[in-house]
């Protein structure tokens, strides 16, 4: 067995074994951390087949911010996880018909990969003396330029949306005002002169 065969296995033994922890611990703060672990042995993965970049993005934006903002979210708001778990049973036959319809497209995923006689149309053209992240940047910025701004833009306007549902003024609240801080004059400070060990 060589090198790159023990660390393909190793990480996707990791990797199953971290997805089926995830959707069985009780304690949703475990579950959360073991996505991380999944989601840095599924970047093990990525490296392996030579998509360096896929696993950089994996890692930064997925365990830097996605799954620790679910941690978070988790740890800081109190959710009442047994009142959420006591109508999981009467979803349990659609989850197994739709586990069951995902189960068979895999298979035939797989074994389509495996026909030798079928092409594969998303065989891509590489070029010499370019790396992976060089060849998807002159992609993404030559040919699919307008589709990766229009996404850029709706992710915007998203943001832009959220921030303005979840915006509320609340009263009472005291809040700074910069002209008035900027339009006073000196009487503003009162200069006293503090005997020692003696108060004001």
């Amino acid at each position: 067995m060589t090198v790159t065969a023990a660390f393909f296995y190793l990480f996707s033994c990791i990797t199953v074994a971290s997805a089926i922890v995830v959707i069985t611990a009780r304690n949703p703060v475990h579950s959360v951390l073991f996505l991380i672990l999944a989601f840095v042995n599924a970047a093990g993965l990525f490296v392996l087949l030579g998509a360096e970049f896929l696993a950089m993005m994996l890692v930064i934006v997925y365990v830097g911010a996605v799954a620790v903002l679910f941690l978070f979210v988790v740890m800081m708001l109190d959710v009442d996880f047994q009142e959420l778990r006591k109508g999981a049973a009467t979803h349990l036959p659609v989850g197994i018909l739709i586990g069951l319809v995902f189960l068979v497209e895999l298979v035939m995923v797989f074994t389509w990969k495996a026909t030798p006689a079928v092409p594969n149309p998303l065989a891509v053209q590489t070029v010499k003396g370019l790396t992976n992240t060089e060849m998807l940047g002159r992609v993404l910025y030559t040919d699919y330029v307008y589709f990766f701004e229009a996404s850029g833009l709706i992710l915007l306007v998203a943001m832009i949306g959220a921030i303005m549902l979840t915006h509320r003024d609340r009263l009472n609240v005291k809040r700074q005002n910069i002209s008035d801080q900027v339009a006073r004059d000196q009487t503003a400070v009162k200069l006293r002169k503090v005997s020692f060990r003696k108060g004001i």
